[in-house]
């Protein structure tokens, strides 16, 4: 209900290839949105709930040694999906965090040595909330680096929260928006078949020549 700009965005950083940090103050629907996406796209869905314990290899996986064969095996983490929520992320340390590092670039996860390539398409979106600091962690700059886009999600209008209260009273769940009414409208093959249209469009040189020279610009104005 309403955000549509917030919407929008998320959408253009699906097709456009790129991964999204969501800010906002509890309860604004950061969490809502993302599994509103994952169950309107068909591919693969996971969600990591970012904690202060939470460990590097509970988000990429790790090696277990399997008894019956006397050989390690690997076991794949959350990581290896199409759509990934990293919930709260900065309720997790720097290393933690870092864990997130090499799949967002690369779209692999070394593990023991071996190069792993992670389902395409693949999106990181994370949340975060920029009001309560105590226990949490400012995601470090190589990290926020990763992120195409950094959404501020913002109180809704009066009629749109007038309409969200109305359903939510009407909901089974006591203070939950159903997902469950959404319906499948896109494959992973639709996405990559879209991210692919996106990166055929024609554009003109000078727009190229314009971003570059923005970009360019700011690394020696000292006000940036």
């Amino acid at each position: 209900i309403g955000q549509g700009a917030v919407i929008d965005d998320v959408l253009t950083a699906l097709i456009a290839g790129g991964h999204v940090l969501v800010e906002g103050v509890p309860g604004l629907g950061k969490t809502l949105l993302v599994r509103a996406l994952a169950r309107c796209f068909g591919g693969e869905f996971a969600r990591i709930q970012f904690t202060p314990d939470l460990m590097p290899s509970d988000v990429t996986g790790h090696a277990v040694y399997d008894l019956a064969s006397e050989q390690f095996k690997l076991r794949k983490g959350p990581v290896f999906t199409n759509l990934l929520l990293a919930d709260e992320i900065n309720r997790a340390p720097a290393k933690t965090q870092a864990a997130l590092l090499e799949v967002m670039q690369e779209r692999q996860v070394t593990l023991e040595g071996r190069a792993l390539a992670v389902p395409l398409p693949f999106m990181v979106l994370a949340t975060q909330n920029p009001i309560e600091q105590e226990g949490t962690y400012p995601l470090p700059e190589a990290e926020l680096d990763r992120f195409m886009l950094k959404l501020r999600m913002d109180y809704p209008a009066p009629d749109e929260e007038l309409s969200m209260v109305r359903q939510v009273t009407r909901s089974a769940k006591a203070d939950m928006l159903e997902v469950s009414p959404l319906r499948t409208l896109l494959q992973a093959k639709d996405v990559l078949a879209l991210q692919k249209i996106a990166s055929d469009l024609a554009l003109d040189d000078q727009v190229l020549d314009y971003a570059v020279r923005l970009a360019r610009a700011t690394r020696s104005w000292p006000g940036l």
